[in-house]
């Protein structure tokens, strides 16, 4: 990736997977709530994307159930969350879906939050970076996890230039909350 290729300011899209999902007998897919182990580490997303100076100016969120309650927990780890649009695009979106809900964002939002599913995401991350700092690449080829947050890096001057290889994958990780005594 050419560190000014787009021209423009310093973009962020920061894609986090819904946290683990509980499975409850009759319930939608759409429906479904997070699991115990999601209500841990969806908080521990938040707190890793405010360690990481990582804070969205606005979140596009799917509608499904789990993706909402991830936000909800992530976004309660910080002072002042920041908007978020629950677009049902979103839901079982593929590369070419989540492009167009992500163009469609204004100029001025410089860090974007993506909460969403597999294998869209993954896909998504995978599509986008051009390369990756370190092993991230690899490991978002290995496994994109329940959890995961994906950092895509790029100059551009609106999200309409975000295109497929012109990021570059900044980080890569795997938040988990701790276990209480009572889990």
């Amino acid at each position: 990736m050419t560190a000014r290729a787009g021209g423009g300011p310093l973009r962020r899209l920061v894609v986090l997977r819904h946290a683990k999902s509980a499975w409850p007998d009759g319930v939608p897919d759409h429906q479904r709530p997070l699991a115990p182990r999601g209500r841990r580490d969806a908080p521990a997303a938040g707190r890793a994307l405010a360690e990481a100076d990582c804070l969205p100016d606005l979140a596009l969120c799917s509608t499904a159930v789990r993706a909402r309650q991830t936000w909800e927990l992530a976004a309660g780890q910080w002072g002042t969350p920041p908007p978020v649009h629950l677009d049902p695009r979103v839901y079982a979106a593929d590369v070419p879906e989540l492009l167009t809900v992500v163009r469609e964002v204004p100029a001025e939002v410089k860090t974007l939050l993506l909460i969403g599913h597999n294998p869209g995401l993954e896909e998504l991350v995978l599509t986008l970076a051009g390369d990756g700092v370190d092993d991230t690449l690899d490991d978002v080829r290995t496994k994109f996890p329940t959890s995961a947050i994906a950092v895509l890096a790029w100059y551009g001057r609106g999200w309409e230039s975000l295109g497929p290889g012109a990021a570059l994958l900044t980080d890569m990780t795997v938040p988990r909350g701790k276990k209480s005594k009572k889990d």
